[in-house]
Protein backbone atom coordinates (compact mmCIF):
# COMPACT_ATOMS: atom_id res chain seq x y z
CA UNK A 1 0.00 0.00 0.00
CA UNK A 2 1.10 3.30 -0.64
CA UNK A 3 2.46 5.47 2.75
CA UNK A 4 -0.59 8.04 3.11
CA UNK A 5 -0.98 10.82 5.33
CA UNK A 6 -3.42 9.71 8.15
CA UNK A 7 -2.89 12.78 10.74
CA UNK A 8 -2.16 16.72 10.85
CA UNK A 9 -1.69 18.14 14.13
CA UNK A 10 -0.12 21.98 14.91
CA UNK A 11 0.22 23.21 18.57
CA UNK A 12 -0.71 26.92 18.46
CA UNK A 13 0.73 27.35 21.68
CA UNK A 14 4.26 25.46 22.74
CA UNK A 15 3.10 22.53 24.73
CA UNK A 16 -0.29 23.32 24.64
CA UNK A 17 -3.08 20.31 23.75
CA UNK A 18 -2.76 19.12 19.90
CA UNK A 19 -5.00 20.59 17.58
CA UNK A 20 -5.68 17.98 14.66
CA UNK A 21 -6.04 19.43 10.95
CA UNK A 22 -7.96 18.02 7.76
CA UNK A 23 -5.89 20.67 5.85
CA UNK A 24 -3.19 22.65 7.12
CA UNK A 25 -0.41 25.29 5.08
CA UNK A 26 3.25 24.60 4.89
CA UNK A 27 5.47 27.45 5.82
CA UNK A 28 9.02 28.18 5.86
CA UNK A 29 9.05 28.10 9.75
CA UNK A 30 6.70 24.88 9.65
CA UNK A 31 2.67 24.35 9.61
CA UNK A 32 0.97 27.60 9.42
CA UNK A 33 -0.21 28.33 13.15
CA UNK A 34 1.99 26.22 14.70
CA UNK A 35 3.96 26.97 17.78
CA UNK A 36 3.85 30.58 16.82
CA UNK A 37 3.34 31.50 20.57
CA UNK A 38 4.86 30.48 23.83
CA UNK A 39 4.96 30.88 27.18
CA UNK A 40 7.83 31.90 29.66
CA UNK A 41 8.72 33.20 32.98
CA UNK A 42 8.90 36.40 34.24
CA UNK A 43 12.67 36.66 32.78
CA UNK A 44 11.89 35.13 29.08
CA UNK A 45 12.98 31.62 29.54
CA UNK A 46 10.83 29.17 27.42
CA UNK A 47 8.36 26.81 29.65
CA UNK A 48 7.09 23.57 28.38
CA UNK A 49 5.30 20.74 29.22
CA UNK A 50 8.80 19.23 30.52
CA UNK A 51 8.38 21.16 33.70
CA UNK A 52 4.86 22.08 33.83
CA UNK A 53 2.47 19.10 32.46
CA UNK A 54 -0.57 21.28 33.15
CA UNK A 55 0.24 23.19 29.61
CA UNK A 56 -0.70 20.63 27.86
CA UNK A 57 -4.34 21.43 28.91
CA UNK A 58 -4.50 24.92 27.51
CA UNK A 59 -6.47 24.51 24.19
CA UNK A 60 -5.72 27.58 21.88
CA UNK A 61 -7.94 27.86 18.18
CA UNK A 62 -6.22 30.17 16.18
CA UNK A 63 -9.02 32.62 14.96
CA UNK A 64 -8.20 35.42 11.98
CA UNK A 65 -4.72 36.88 13.07
CA UNK A 66 -5.33 35.99 17.38
CA UNK A 67 -5.83 32.83 18.87
CA UNK A 68 -8.85 32.11 21.32
CA UNK A 69 -8.05 30.01 24.48
CA UNK A 70 -9.18 28.32 27.26
CA UNK A 71 -8.41 25.90 30.05
CA UNK A 72 -9.53 24.13 33.12
CA UNK A 73 -10.40 25.90 35.57
CA UNK A 74 -10.36 29.61 33.27
CA UNK A 75 -12.26 31.93 31.49
CA UNK A 76 -11.73 31.77 27.55
CA UNK A 77 -9.28 34.63 26.28
CA UNK A 78 -8.99 35.40 22.81
CA UNK A 79 -5.20 36.83 22.33
CA UNK A 80 -4.56 39.34 19.62
CA UNK A 81 -1.57 38.98 17.75
CA UNK A 82 0.73 41.83 18.86
CA UNK A 83 2.45 44.09 16.24
CA UNK A 84 5.10 47.36 16.41
CA UNK A 85 5.79 46.96 20.17
CA UNK A 86 8.70 46.88 21.85
CA UNK A 87 10.25 43.60 21.25
CA UNK A 88 11.42 40.92 24.44
CA UNK A 89 14.02 39.06 24.11
CA UNK A 90 12.91 35.28 24.90
CA UNK A 91 15.07 32.32 25.38
CA UNK A 92 14.47 28.91 23.44
CA UNK A 93 17.12 26.23 24.38
CA UNK A 94 20.61 28.16 22.77
CA UNK A 95 18.26 30.25 20.79
CA UNK A 96 17.41 34.38 22.46
CA UNK A 97 15.01 35.14 19.98
CA UNK A 98 13.40 38.82 19.81
CA UNK A 99 9.29 38.32 20.02
CA UNK A 100 6.42 40.30 20.42
CA UNK A 101 4.85 40.36 24.28
CA UNK A 102 1.07 40.02 25.02
CA UNK A 103 -0.47 42.02 27.19
CA UNK A 104 -0.97 42.51 31.03
CA UNK A 105 -4.54 40.94 30.96
CA UNK A 106 -2.98 37.69 28.78
CA UNK A 107 0.22 38.02 31.38
CA UNK A 108 -1.90 37.67 34.37
CA UNK A 109 -4.10 34.90 32.73
CA UNK A 110 -1.62 32.48 31.96
CA UNK A 111 -0.22 33.25 35.35
CA UNK A 112 -2.99 32.28 37.23
CA UNK A 113 -3.40 28.78 35.14
CA UNK A 114 0.10 27.42 36.20
CA UNK A 115 0.06 29.44 39.76
CA UNK A 116 3.76 31.03 38.53
CA UNK A 117 4.37 34.50 36.91
CA UNK A 118 4.22 33.98 33.45
CA UNK A 119 3.76 35.73 29.84
CA UNK A 120 3.04 34.90 26.45
CA UNK A 121 4.81 35.98 23.33
CA UNK A 122 4.29 35.54 19.78
CA UNK A 123 6.47 35.07 16.74
CA UNK A 124 5.64 37.95 13.80
CA UNK A 125 6.84 37.46 10.72
CA UNK A 126 9.93 39.80 12.17
CA UNK A 127 11.13 37.11 14.36
CA UNK A 128 13.91 35.13 13.80
CA UNK A 129 15.11 32.17 14.76
CA UNK A 130 17.57 29.78 12.33
CA UNK A 131 17.56 26.50 12.38
CA UNK A 132 20.71 24.36 13.68
CA UNK A 133 23.36 24.62 10.05
CA UNK A 134 24.28 21.39 11.19
CA UNK A 135 21.34 20.08 9.81
CA UNK A 136 19.68 22.88 7.59
CA UNK A 137 20.76 24.96 4.73
CA UNK A 138 21.25 29.31 5.03
CA UNK A 139 18.25 30.92 5.73
CA UNK A 140 16.44 27.66 7.46
CA UNK A 141 13.91 29.18 10.04
CA UNK A 142 12.42 27.67 12.50
CA UNK A 143 9.47 29.06 15.01
CA UNK A 144 9.14 28.14 18.64
CA UNK A 145 9.12 24.17 18.01
CA UNK A 146 12.27 22.76 19.87
CA UNK A 147 14.87 22.75 16.61
CA UNK A 148 12.53 22.11 13.71
CA UNK A 149 10.00 23.28 11.87
CA UNK A 150 7.92 19.54 11.45
CA UNK A 151 8.03 16.50 13.24
CA UNK A 152 7.02 12.49 10.91
CA UNK A 153 6.32 10.00 12.42
CA UNK A 154 4.99 6.29 10.48
CA UNK A 155 1.94 4.67 12.51
CA UNK A 156 4.05 1.39 12.63
CA UNK A 157 6.73 3.37 14.85
CA UNK A 158 3.97 3.97 17.34
CA UNK A 159 2.51 -0.11 16.48
CA UNK A 160 5.28 -1.62 17.47
CA UNK A 161 5.99 0.18 20.64
CA UNK A 162 2.28 -0.33 21.97
CA UNK A 163 3.12 -4.11 20.93
CA UNK A 164 5.59 -3.98 24.02
CA UNK A 165 3.94 -1.59 26.60
CA UNK A 166 1.52 -3.30 29.20
CA UNK A 167 -0.69 -0.06 28.40
CA UNK A 168 -0.56 1.13 24.81
CA UNK A 169 -0.22 5.44 24.46
CA UNK A 170 -1.28 7.61 22.32
CA UNK A 171 0.21 8.67 19.08
CA UNK A 172 0.21 12.45 20.80
CA UNK A 173 2.33 11.70 23.05
CA UNK A 174 5.00 12.16 20.37
CA UNK A 175 3.49 15.59 19.63
CA UNK A 176 3.69 14.72 15.82
CA UNK A 177 2.60 17.21 12.71
CA UNK A 178 2.75 14.52 10.56
CA UNK A 179 1.81 10.92 11.08
CA UNK A 180 1.68 8.39 8.07
CA UNK A 181 0.41 5.35 7.83
CA UNK A 182 0.86 2.25 5.60
CA UNK A 183 5.04 1.85 6.35
CA UNK A 184 7.14 -0.57 7.77
CA UNK A 185 7.41 0.30 11.74
CA UNK A 186 10.38 2.61 12.01
CA UNK A 187 10.45 3.12 7.88
CA UNK A 188 11.07 6.59 8.59
CA UNK A 189 14.13 6.22 9.75
CA UNK A 190 15.67 5.24 6.46
CA UNK A 191 14.00 8.12 4.71
CA UNK A 192 16.22 11.27 3.23
CA UNK A 193 13.54 13.11 1.41
CA UNK A 194 9.44 12.80 0.96
CA UNK A 195 6.97 14.64 -0.97
CA UNK A 196 3.65 15.22 1.06
CA UNK A 197 0.85 16.06 -1.59
CA UNK A 198 2.55 19.09 -3.62
CA UNK A 199 5.08 19.81 -1.18
CA UNK A 200 9.00 18.14 -0.79
CA UNK A 201 10.51 17.69 2.73
CA UNK A 202 13.96 17.30 3.37
CA UNK A 203 14.17 14.45 6.36
CA UNK A 204 17.31 16.12 8.56
CA UNK A 205 17.74 14.46 12.17
CA UNK A 206 16.09 11.54 14.37
CA UNK A 207 13.62 13.59 17.01
CA UNK A 208 15.40 12.77 20.53
CA UNK A 209 12.82 12.19 23.08
CA UNK A 210 12.51 13.13 27.10
CA UNK A 211 10.67 13.00 29.69
CA UNK A 212 7.29 15.35 28.06
CA UNK A 213 6.98 11.60 26.22
CA UNK A 214 5.53 10.64 29.67
CA UNK A 215 2.86 13.62 30.52
CA UNK A 216 -0.61 12.16 29.82
CA UNK A 217 -1.73 15.52 27.87
CA UNK A 218 -5.23 14.73 28.77
CA UNK A 219 -4.84 14.55 32.83
CA UNK A 220 -1.79 17.38 32.31
CA UNK A 221 -0.29 15.03 34.91
CA UNK A 222 3.46 12.83 34.35
CA UNK A 223 2.47 8.91 33.73
CA UNK A 224 3.65 7.06 37.08
CA UNK A 225 4.69 4.38 35.20
CA UNK A 226 7.52 6.64 33.36
CA UNK A 227 6.06 5.03 29.71
CA UNK A 228 6.66 4.86 27.14
CA UNK A 229 10.25 6.39 27.99
CA UNK A 230 11.08 3.59 29.68
CA UNK A 231 10.36 1.14 27.02
CA UNK A 232 11.43 3.48 24.32
CA UNK A 233 15.15 3.00 26.30
CA UNK A 234 15.17 -0.47 25.96
CA UNK A 235 15.52 -0.38 21.89
CA UNK A 236 15.34 3.17 20.79
CA UNK A 237 18.49 4.24 22.50
CA UNK A 238 21.92 5.04 20.61
CA UNK A 239 24.81 7.97 19.90
CA UNK A 240 21.66 10.78 19.70
CA UNK A 241 19.79 9.27 22.79
CA UNK A 242 16.16 8.01 22.71
CA UNK A 243 15.03 9.05 19.28
CA UNK A 244 11.25 7.88 17.54
CA UNK A 245 10.30 9.85 14.43
CA UNK A 246 12.00 12.47 12.24
CA UNK A 247 12.66 15.62 12.09
CA UNK A 248 11.93 17.34 8.59
CA UNK A 249 12.55 20.76 6.85
CA UNK A 250 9.85 21.97 3.94
CA UNK A 251 11.66 22.67 0.23
CA UNK A 252 8.52 24.76 -0.73
CA UNK A 253 5.52 25.92 0.32
CA UNK A 254 1.78 24.26 -0.09
CA UNK A 255 -0.86 23.00 1.30
CA UNK A 256 -0.99 18.96 2.55
CA UNK A 257 -4.06 17.65 3.43
CA UNK A 258 -4.75 14.06 5.08
CA UNK A 259 -5.06 11.57 2.41
CA UNK A 260 -2.36 13.07 0.46
CA UNK A 261 0.18 10.17 -0.47
CA UNK A 262 3.70 10.08 1.17
CA UNK A 263 5.83 10.05 -1.75
CA UNK A 264 9.82 8.67 -0.49
CA UNK A 265 12.06 10.69 -3.45
CA UNK A 266 15.17 9.13 -1.88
Amino acid sequence: MTPTLSALHIFPVKSCAPLALDAAAVEPRGLRDDRRWIVTDANGKFLTGRQHPRLTLLHAMPDAGAIALSAPGMPPLRLEAPAGGTRVDVVVWTNTVAAQPAGDVANAWISAFLGMPARFAYMDDGCARPVNPDYAKPGDEVSFADAFPMLLISEGALDALNAKLEVPVPMLRFRPNFVVANTAPHAEDGWKRVRIGEVEFDVVKPCSRCVFTTVDFERGEFDPSGEPLKTLTTYRRGERGVTFGQNIIPRGAGTVRVGDPVEVLA
